[in-house]
């Protein structure tokens, strides 16, 4: 009886270890940017605006890199990689990419590219 109590305390000591040891998930590794984001959204290139106070932005992951699905005859943007910014912001690096910022509440973005702009001030 005195093995079989010795044995659960040393399996319960070792449990706790292991999950107190266990690496912090990075919020980016969970797809928590992933979903839909509301808010105020536009769009410009060689004289056609598009500008919408009620648009919709679609965030979709593949492998490391994040697409864009606007609303509103939005162009998308697809093929952009992220870094971290703090504990649980990212920012868009690449050619042509930079301006997006996103966390799982929010995302900002202002992308020049080829001739065009896009803006967007979103939350969900």
């Amino acid at each position: 009886m005195k093995k079989s109590i010795q044995f659960l305390g040393m399996l319960l000591i070792a449990t706790v270890v292991m999950v107190s040891c266990k690496k912090d998930t990075d919020p980016a590794d969970k797809d928590l940017f992933v979903g839909t984001y509301k808010g105020t959204v536009s769009y410009k290139k060689d004289g056609t605006t598009i500008n919408s106070s009620d648009g919709k932005i679609t965030v979709s992951k593949i492998d490391d890199k994040y697409s864009f699905y606007f609303g509103n005859n939005i162009p998308d943007l697809t093929g952009i990689k992220f870094e971290k910014k703090d504990d649980n912001s990212y920012v868009s690096v690449g050619s042509g990419f930079t301006g997006i910022t996103i966390n799982a509440s929010t995302l900002k973005m202002l992308v020049v590219k080829d001739g065009a702009t896009w803006t967007a001030d979103c939350t969900r």
